[in-house]
């Protein structure tokens, strides 16, 4: 009948559900954990699958994928060496060459066929719409048309390794074309390497500035740039025929 005692009996129930209620806590706490650790380390697995797939994936397309040449800057110049550059009595090689027409349309044609039995002036350039081209050296081969011809040149080509499409949209813009002159794009660079005329860059290779005079597809005449762009120009041309 004490109540101080009652009320310690009352407290045991109370200490007891306290130590349940810890108990159950830690124990979720600990399941919660376990599930955290779960999940982490099951997108971590599914994380690596994906890298290793695409790893995969990536290492298949670069196999099958065609390799394409480096660019290697302090290889250009033996590169370059390495090749004959044309000269007098050398015969323009049998390459395919296309002429970029209006309304999208192109037609090919074979250098060597094109100039058998003509004499021919050929003059080539690394860029079509570029200011030394556009501004000095066909302008030269415009204005010198006529005493071209006095001189018994049947045809003046251009040659650039752009697109067919570049090579036409110059040609008319420039008003080179309307002086007569036929622009061939050399897309693949045969002629240019053929020539000995390479000039590699990282975008693309182009070919160095030259002309010379051929006759019956045989170079009578060959004017090279390494000294002076100006002495591929139609006037030093003139000048040695």
């Amino acid at each position: 009948n004490d109540p101080r005692r009652a009320h310690r009996f009352d407290l045991v129930p109370t200490q007891s559900c306290i130590s349940t209620e810890l108990s159950v806590t830690r124990s979720n706490t600990a399941h919660h954990r376990a599930l955290h650790n779960t999940l982490t380390f099951a997108m971590a697995l599914r994380q690596l699958t994906l890298f290793l797939a695409f790893l995969s994936f990536a290492s298949a397309f670069v196999t099958s994928s065609p390799q394409r040449p480096t660019f290697r800057p302090h290889l250009a110049a033996s590169v370059e060496s390495e090749m004959t550059e044309v000269k007098a009595g050398d015969k323009i090689p049998s390459v395919t060459l296309t002429e970029g027409l209006a309304d999208f349309q192109n037609k090919d044609y074979d250098i060597a066929e094109l100039i058998a039995g003509k004499k021919v002036a050929i003059f080539g350039v690394p860029g079509a719409f570029t200011p030394g081209c556009s501004k000095s050296h066909l302008p030269s081969f415009m204005k010198a048309q006529d005493e071209l011809k006095a001189k018994g040149v049947d045809l003046t080509i251009c040659i650039a390794t752009n697109d067919p499409f570049v090579m036409g949209a110059w040609g008319r813009e420039s008003g080179g074309a309307d002086a007569g002159i036929m622009f061939l794009a050399d897309s693949n660079a045969e002629l240019t390497k053929a020539l000995g005329l390479v000039m590699e860059t990282p975008m693309m290779p182009r070919t160095k500035r030259f002309s010379l005079i051929a006759e019956d597809g045989v170079v009578t005449h060959y004017f090279s740039s390494a000294e002076e762009s100006s002495n591929t120009w139609a006037p030093a041309v003139l000048a040695k025929m």
